[in-house]
């Protein structure tokens, strides 16, 4: 049979034909959508997509802290802003040497109730815009890890990790390793932890009737520090000091 060519396809009828008409599209003048409309439909999209990025990046990947104290002296300063590495440890190891931010395990923070934060600022820091205040965390240095035994102090001073004596190239001129003596050997799932600024830091030393009897547990490790970011005269990348333990046995 052959097709009729004058009777066009279904879909190819004129849809704005009407039945006893002209047969002519009538055609209607386009809305025109207002300039600032537009621009303000579009600054939201731009600004809950950057929120929610910020947020996700925070949850799950970096987190921004300010430091309030001189523990870290000099490798932080007092007011230093700095980024941490939310992988270490959920899915890369710490290792002796890194820098990390921690929840008090128990009984480390004696000072006294910080100042509230309003709400815009409280708002801002859990989306990740604001740096985290250091009320509720601590930063110290890993010294051991789980198996490590580490004592103070050898014949010249030093730490031993392992039955290896250490150079801590970190510390603050005329500071040193330990004033205190101590031989530990650190628990499974748990760090040994120390401040650069001996002198100054409550650390794992001086915690042994806390919980945890002053190792940290590895789950409440939020991160590894690795820039500082504020002010911008100390915008640093923070290395381990991977030489200071790289004759460090595997504990026994």
């Amino acid at each position: 049979m052959r097709e009729d060519s004058s009777s066009p396809p279904e879909d190819e009828v004129p849809v704005a034909e009407e039945a006893g008409g002209d047969n002519r599209a009538t055609k209607r003048p386009a809305r025109r959508r207002s300039p600032i409309a537009a621009f303000l439909r579009e600054t939201t999209i731009v600004v809950v997509a950057a929120l929610v990025l910020s947020l996700v990046i925070k949850t799950f990947f970096a987190q921004a802290f300010y430091i309030p104290s001189i523990s870290m002296q000099d490798t932080l300063q007092v007011g230093d802003r700095l980024v941490v590495n939310k992988l270490s440890p959920q899915v890369m190891d710490i290792e002796r040497g890194d820098v990390v931010v921690f929840v008090d395990p128990g009984g480390w923070l004696t000072t006294g109730e910080p100042a509230d934060p309003n709400l815009l600022q409280q708002v801002l820091t859990f989306i990740g815009i604001l740096p985290e205040h250091a009320d509720e965390h601590l930063i110290k240095r890993v010294i051991g890890t789980e198996g490590d035994r580490v004592v103070c102090c050898d014949d010249e001073g030093r730490i031993s990790v392992n039955g290896e004596s250490i150079d801590e190239t970190y510390l603050p001129p005329g500071i040193e390793p330990s004033e205190d003596e101590f031989d530990v050997v650190v628990p499974e799932g748990h760090l040994w932890l120390l401040g650069d600024y001996r002198s100054r830091s409550a650390d794992s030393r001086y915690h042994g009737g806390a919980a945890g009897g002053g190792f940290v547990p590895e789950s409440n490790v939020v991160g590894r520090a690795f820039v500082t970011i504020w002010p911008l005269d100390r915008l640093t990348w923070m290395s381990s000091p991977d030489e200071v333990f790289a004759g460090v046995p595997e504990p026994a």
